[in-house]
């Protein structure tokens, strides 16, 4: 099997709405009730591989899953993100955006420190000046 999202039926049965080239289900592991993903149509793993036509399809369902789910679970506020490839925990080679109902007293983490959460446990002495305009001139100088 190369996809689930491609290969698993009872993945596309789960479908709650789609365009001409996305479409939006529920995860199989939610980290609250609603808790959603939109994926392209067609299969690709990483976000710089969808064309312009399918990020505007993928976002036009956010906004439309994002309405429902504020109904449907009374949503307050939204976590959106993605994995981008196997090192950083995308477990299904085909592009998704994770969306993830908040409201006051649900299950999910509420304090998110990137440096905690991802990468970097413990506390990080902010970066001297001069380090920051060196990342910031050697990204800048490669920006095409």
């Amino acid at each position: 099997m190369k996809c689930a999202f491609c290969e698993i039926p009872e993945i596309k049965e789960r479908q709650i709405i789609e365009n001409d080239l996305a479409w939006v289900f529920p995860t199989n592991i939610p980290i609250t009730p609603g808790h959603t993903l939109i994926s392209p149509k067609r299969c690709v793993s990483k976000y710089e591989d969808l064309s312009k036509e399918e990020k505007e399809a993928i976002e036009d369902l956010r906004i439309k899953i994002c309405s429902s789910l504020k109904k449907a679970f009374e949503a307050e506020g939204f976590n959106f993100a993605w994995n981008d490839g196997k090192n950083c925990g995308q477990s299904v080679p085909h592009f998704h955006l994770h969306i993830v109902p908040r409201k006051e007293g649900d299950s999910g983490i509420y304090k998110y420190e990137p440096r905690e959460f991802l990468y970097r446990p413990g506390s990080r002495k902010d970066s001297p000046e001069k380090e920051l305009q060196e990342v910031a001139k050697l990204i800048r100088d490669n920006v095409n």
